[in-house]
């Protein structure tokens, strides 16, 4: 049967709209997208670039994700330079253009990009459509922020490609990659190393900041960028002070580009919500004046531009340490990434913060609400000096700019700003408001040697950029006093410097020295240095040093084994030939190599394979010397240990035995001083271990912990515990019986002793028990001591414990009390000096005592009456000894 009319596929179902089938969607959608694509295009080319009306986002043919993009970015309203460019962007012109700092250009060029790529239909299988080139890393930062917020409902792949960071990491993902923010030396490197780099499809090439792009300091990266680029490209460039040159515009394959300059006709070429003001004051008072203006503006967010990374370092470490009450940062272009990023956003969302910078940040990177910008070092021309102070008063905003100016640079720099239309004006700085900081300066390099050592580098720096300057109407270095600008650094005097001579009035060869890397720098200044000014080669052995007073600093720092600022402290005096001329910091905390750790192992195994082979080596006479050198090491108790020739650098020693984990290793007189110091020495021996010993005088380690599987092993730690109580109940229980019958036996011992001596009295015969208190005939109690031959084999306290611990009471007659009690009263010590006794008035004492010589040289001592208490035996004991 038939279907039913009324059920044919595709047909309405009941209730509901009828489905279409999934090609057939496909198709309708791409259909779609094709004729808005056409109507775009239809729109864009009846566009009339000149049309006043054009002066909102809205009104300009863009697409549907473009405008999206700008209004949840909340961008409405064009610019100037906006409404001029954006318009030819989008008609496919080369543009030159050049507007105000803080007019918006970055919008100009992202725009006309996004918009030629999307028409083009772009995807990522069609390789790299966009290019867009900054100067520095925190521009290129910025354009890329920028464009990850008006593309993000584009399906564009974009990417940022900067210095400092992985390189392999950046290759991997070139190649699927539609738009590239880049600087021009690391595109330049993944255009030569990275394999599969195609820009061969490359739509757009974006210039910002193309005057300083086109400059010397760039100009052979950028021109080998652009021989990589195909001829049929759109390109753009912007900046605020744009170039006119014919040979740049040649060089970028420019065709008919259109000059769009909004301001060109303006009264200035500085923002007219800018407030510009220059102060005179001598290079010396530059730090005073800038602490002072610090401290008058602590809420303010301030930008400081220096000329050079050395003097950002030590002005932020030496005010810093002075704490002026607002927050510091500083920003240069020696920074690592990471940190340069960190230091960006920090001041970027900072409320109040002083950022001490150099021209890094000077061109479009656009911090918010910078209320002053302080230009303490003259810039090289009008332009920097536009660009520095562009970074307040944008988009329509006020701020504030002041230039500190020496004496000798006033005059020109005021003409030339002048011819540019610049309108600034002087001020002076008030008497109470003026701050001395160079008494704080120079105490704290006295102090820190870090900190001298940085202000040295930044003398040296400012010294080498002014002379460097072409404008010598401006920067004239012999009119500077660099004695007094040494000193409000901190230094004791002005380092020696010595400056490479280019051709006078040539202004290629003095931009190719200034933009020179610091090894080509390095490399010139030596092969000059070794030539006088005749042309004739120095002899450094003839050379006389200048008689002049030497401090005892210089002699600190003449101990080569000082520390690694020695090195550097005599490179920048000029003793070392090379005047101070190295500017790196590569050797900043460079320390010659110490052999440690594994180089020790490889040492050590090396000198046991050769120690047989050296002994033979070495003839009599130089046993003898080997000896001599090391018997000051033999006498400390120390052996050491010969090394190769092969494996040990001259001069360096390694003792071994010293009980540490790691040998000592003597590379330096100084080190070699810690053989003759216990408490340096304790540093490389080892940590003794606390034994105790017992009863039969075996040492043992009182506490010896073990390893959990070791304790596991044996079960589980409750049972443990109870078979440990059990034990040492027992023990316990068996050292008890023992004391008891130890004491049972004492007290059997000593009533045995007693009853020998009572039959002992009672027969009247002497006693020779091991008791003392014996009686004679006559009824007197005898002492015999023991001669020495005897002590030797008893117990030296025998005589004291064989004392009878109570005596007999005696009454008149002479009978015995047969109470054994205590006398209730203190008696008289029994014992008398033979002096007491000569003494006595009536001749004879009532207690009389003589010393008689016993049998076999023994001493007896007679006493007429038995000790009773314990200051008895006391007095006893001391006379015994006295005899």
């Amino acid at each position: 049967m038939a279907a039913p009319t009324g059920k044919a596929p595709g047909a309405r179902k009941q209730g509901g709209k009828p489905k279409a089938k999934p090609q057939e969607t496909k198709t309708l959608k791409r259909k779609r997208e094709q004729e808005d694509l056409a109507k775009l295009q239809s729109s864009v080319d009846e566009l009339d670039p000149k049309n006043p009306e054009n002066t909102k986002f809205s009104n300009l043919p863009l697409s549907i994700p473009t405008s999206k993009g700008l209004a949840a970015s909340h961008f409405e309203t064009l610019t100037d330079v906006q409404a001029r460019a954006i318009p030819l962007g989008l008609k496919g012109k080369d543009i030159l253009g050049a507007a105000k700092t803080g007019s918006g250009k970055t919008l100009a060029f992202l725009v006309p990009v996004l918009e030629k790529l999307y028409r083009a239909q772009w995807t990522e299988l069609d390789g790299l459509g966009a290019l867009v080139i900054a100067p520095t890393r925190e521009l290129a930062v910025q354009i890329f922020e920028v464009l990850r917020k008006i593309g993000r409902y584009h399906s564009f792949s974009a990417g940022l490609v900067i210095g400092g960071k992985n390189l392999r990491e950046e290759a991997d993902r070139l190649g699927r990659m539609n738009i590239l923010v880049c600087t021009p030396g690391r595109m330049l490197q993944h255009l030569d190393q990275t394999a599969g780099m195609d820009v061969d499809n490359l739509q757009m090439l974006v210039l910002d900041e193309a005057d300083r792009i086109m400059d010397m300091g760039f100009q052979h990266a950028v021109d080998a960028l652009v021989e990589h680029l195909p001829k049929a490209r759109q390109t753009m460039l912007f900046s605020a002070t744009q170039s006119k040159k014919v040979s740049d515009l040649a060089r970028l394959s420019l065709k008919d580009p259109e000059y769009v300059s909004v301001h060109e006709a303006a009264a200035a070429a500085t923002p007219s919500t800018l407030s510009q003001h220059y102060l005179v004051t001598p290079l010396h008072d530059k730090m005073d004046t800038l602490f002072g203006f610090i401290k008058a503006n602590l809420k303010s967010k301030i930008i400081v531009f220096l000329s050079s990374g050395k003097q950002v370092r030590f002005f932020y470490e030496s005010l810093r340490h002075l704490q002026p009450g607002v927050p510091l940062l500083h920003l240069h272009g020696r920074q690592k990434q990471v940190a340069r990023l960190e230091i960006t956003s920090r001041f970027a969302a900072a409320k109040y913060s002083c950022l001490f910078a150099t021209d890094v940040v000077a061109r479009g990177v656009d911090f918010p609400a910078v209320d002053w910008v302080v230009q303490v070092d003259c810039p090289e021309d009008v332009d920097t000096y536009i660009h520095r102070v562009g970074r307040t008063a944008r988009y329509e905003r006020d701020g504030k700019a002041v230039l500190f100016l020496d004496p000798s640079e006033e005059k020109g720099m005021l003409e030339r700003l002048e011819q540019r239309k610049v309108p600034i004006q002087r001020v002076n700085v008030r008497e109470k408001k003026k701050v001395t900081i160079t008494n704080a300066i120079q105490d704290m390099c006295f102090k820190n040697p870090d900190l001298k050592y940085l202000g040295q580098k930044a003398f040296i720096s400012y010294t080498r950029s002014v002379h460097l300057q072409k404008d010598k109407s401006v920067f004239d270095l012999s009119r500077l006093d660099l004695d007094a600008y040494a000193a409000s650094l901190g230094l004791p005097g002005a380092p020696q410097i010595k400056f490479r001579k280019g051709a006078a009035g040539a202004e290629d060869d003095i931009k190719k020295l200034k933009n020179a890397s610091r090894q080509q720098q390095q490399l010139s200044s030596d092969s000059e240095s070794d030539f006088d000014e005749n042309g004739n080669r120095k002899d450094k052995k003839s050379k006389k040093k200048k008689a002049e007073v030497r401090t005892k600093y210089d002699r600190m720092f003449e101990r080569t084994n000082q520390d690694v600022f020695t090195s550097h402290y005599n490179k920048v005096l000029g003793k070392d030939g090379d005047g101070g001329d190295d500017d790196s910091d590569q050797d900043f905390l460079s320390v010659k190599r110490v052999l440690r750790g594994d180089d020790l192992d490889d040492v050590t195994g090396d000198n046991n394979n050769n120690r047989n082979n050296n002994n033979k080596k070495h003839d009599s006479s130089g046993d003898e010397d080997q000896d001599q050198g090391h018997s000051d090491d033999e006498q400390n108790g120390i052996s050491q240990q010969p090394a190769s020739a092969a494996a040990l650098p001259t001069g360096v020693k390694i003792i071994q035995g010293l009980g540490g984990d790691q040998p000592l290793v003597i590379d330096s007189k100084r080190r070699e001083k810690l053989l003759k110091s216990k408490k340096q020495m304790l540093r490389f021996k080892g940590k003794g271990d606390k034994v105790v010993f017992d009863d039969d005088g075996v040492a043992h380690h009182p506490y010896r912990l073990r390893d959990e599987a070791d304790f596991a092993a044996e079960g589980d730690a409750e049972a443990q515990r109870q078979r440990f109580v059990e034990g040492e109940a027992a023990r316990v229980k068996e050292a008890d019986v023992d004391d008891k019958q130890t004491v049972r036996d004492k007290k059997r011992e000593k009533k045995e002793r007693r009853k020998a001596r009572e039959a002992a009295e009672a027969a009247g015969v002497e006693w020779t028990g091991a008791g003392a208190g014996k009686k004679d005939k006559g009824g007197n109690v005898v002492v015999r001591l023991q001669s020495d031959d005897e002590f030797e084999d008893e117990d030296p306290l025998a005589l004291l414990r064989s004392l009878p611990t109570a005596g007999k009471g005696r009454d008149s007659g002479g009978e015995e009390d047969e109470e054994d009690e205590r006398p209730k009263k203190k008696v008289k010590k029994w014992f008398q000096n033979d002096s007491d006794v000569e003494s006595d008035a009536g001749g004879r004492n009532s207690k009389s005592s003589t010393s008689k010589k016993g049998k076999k040289g023994a001493k007896v001592i007679e006493v007429t009456e038995q000790p009773d208490t314990l200051e008895d035996y006391e007095a006893l004991a001391a006379g015994l000894l006295d005899d």
